[in-house]
């Protein structure tokens, strides 16, 4: 493979994962902006006389709260993992051969 040839898959794959992103992102903002539109227009009229809003006000409201309320920790659900595994680890080590046969054996009950 020539050089220009290598640059012109890694511009090729770069484009694919650029449409593929847009994609996810077109398909997710459609629908769970769909759910807050559904899910507005059903209950809060009925509940707290709120007025009916749009799909795009939902879309508002949906980026709304996650700016105000969600921020970018919806993507740092690897970190709580990584985190729980840790903590497991350390109370592994700190058991005594017993208490990790008990541990194994509670495990195998459920």
């Amino acid at each position: 493979m020539t050089n220009h040839e290598i640059h012109r898959h890694r511009a090729q794959r770069v484009v694919g994962m650029v449409i593929k992103i847009l994609i996810f992102l077109i398909v997710a903002i459609a629908g769970f902006g769909s759910a807050v539109y559904q899910l507005w227009n059903w209950l809060m009229p009925g509940l707290f006389h709120l007025p009916v809003i749009s799909f795009w006000q939902a879309v508002g409201l949906l980026g709304l709260s996650w700016l105000l309320f969600g921020g970018w920790r919806g993507f740092g659900w690897r970190d709580h993992r990584r985190q729980w595994r840790h903590r497991l680890m350390e109370r592994w080590t700190e058991m005594t051969p017993e208490e990790r046969e008990k541990f194994r054996e509670s495990l195998g009950r459920c």
